[in-house]
């Protein structure tokens, strides 16, 4: 789904927004005209909340964290057979010099095939890097990186791989991670509460990722231009629900309960870098994931969940500091575990 967005009016909004340290997805005109985009939201204030006026869709947010990436530097790149250049911890950061950093170049084959989500090389096209690049956006959550040799370095610092990798954007690829979840219940419609922690326990939907055989948040690339709000519902739709393969009876009402749950107050977890297999050098995931909680479990709990073409399964998973996610996702579910005050 590929929409236009008027370069500068949606810069300009995403920097003021940005300068305040506030989420921000653009709603330009013309964009889709069967999607609203409310003018008032709620942000909090210390304990409160306050409402402002803006075009931009807000979520109550927590702050990006900036630990050192671990996945970043697996030794084998997922995929192939390429081996990254090891890595210690004390020589991630670029600032430290080391003559001796001698990274891999690779770009998977099915990126140079050049499929309409990936750019060209380097030379073929000049990138506008650290803005919008015509409906790719191009900036960072993590600030201003650095552009040497015409190619930008990863703000996370060495991955000991050059290139692409997997990933089709030079520099930031930017994702939406839709997390939904639900309180686990007995046969009464009672919440569980663990038997240990005495919380309540929360459970999400979680798919288990074709390429890797990792369980997951169904998550997915945010198209060119379109707004993250909307990647968020589309996701999960595909990926968790199968929306595009299902009859159109069924199909409406999916999308009737999905509109629903996706319109209500989503707390944005967390917006910025990701620690994924898939980082380079010169290319790295970053995202916003939001969690949309169904508290009565009488909205997206009552439907049906199919894997779509991307998950080899999906189900309902208990939250619990037990589980072993892709990437770094089991760092956003332990926030949303604590912003509900939910078994973790």
């Amino acid at each position: 789904m590929v929409f236009s967005l008027r370069r500068t009016s949606a810069f300009s909004i995403r920097l003021a927004v940005t300068l305040f340290g506030l989420p921000c997805t653009f709603c330009a005109t013309g964009v889709n005209p069967s999607v609203s985009c409310p003018l008032i939201y709620p942000v909090r204030t210390g304990n409160n909340f306050r409402h402002i006026s803006t075009s931009c869709s807000l979520y109550k947010t927590m702050p990006s964290s900036a630990a050192l990436h671990v996945r970043a530097r697996s030794t084998q790149y997922p995929g192939s057979t390429v081996a990254r250049f090891p890595v210690p911890d004390d020589k991630v950061d670029w600032s430290l010099k080391w003559a001796e950093y001698k990274p891999v170049s690779y770009t998977a084959p099915t990126v140079l095939k050049k499929p309409e989500w990936a750019d060209p090389d380097i030379g073929s096209f000049s990138p506008k890097f650290n803005a919008l690049d015509g409906a790719v956006d191009r900036t960072s959550f993590e600030g201003i990186y650095k552009v040497e040799d015409e190619v930008p370095l990863n703000p996370r610092g060495r991955t000991g791989l050059s290139g692409r990798g997997l990933l089709g954007r030079w520099g930031p690829n930017h994702a939406a991670d839709p997390i939904v979840t639900r309180w686990k219940v007995d046969g009464s419609g009672a919440k569980v509460h663990h038997s240990v922690s005495k919380q309540p326990i929360l459970q999400f939907v979680s798919i288990m990722r074709k390429d890797c055989g990792e369980w997951a948040i169904p998550g997915g690339m945010v198209d060119p231009g379109e707004q993250v709000s909307l990647t968020l519902q589309r996701e999960f739709s595909e990926e968790a629900l199968n929306s595009l393969t299902v009859p159109p009876s069924d199909r409406e009402k999916i999308h009737e309960r999905i509109t629903k749950l996706f319109s209500s107050n989503g707390f944005q977890v967390y917006k910025g870098y990701v620690d994924d297999p898939r980082n380079t050098d010169n290319a790295w995931m970053e995202t916003v994931a939001v969690n949309f909680h169904d508290e009565q479990g009488n909205s997206v709990s009552e439907l049906p969940l199919q894997a779509g073409d991307d998950a080899g399964q999906v189900k309902w998973v208990d939250l619990d500091s037990s589980l072993d996610l892709y990437a770094n996702h089991s760092q956003f579910l332990e926030m949303v575990a604590k912003e509900r005050k939910a078994h973790w």
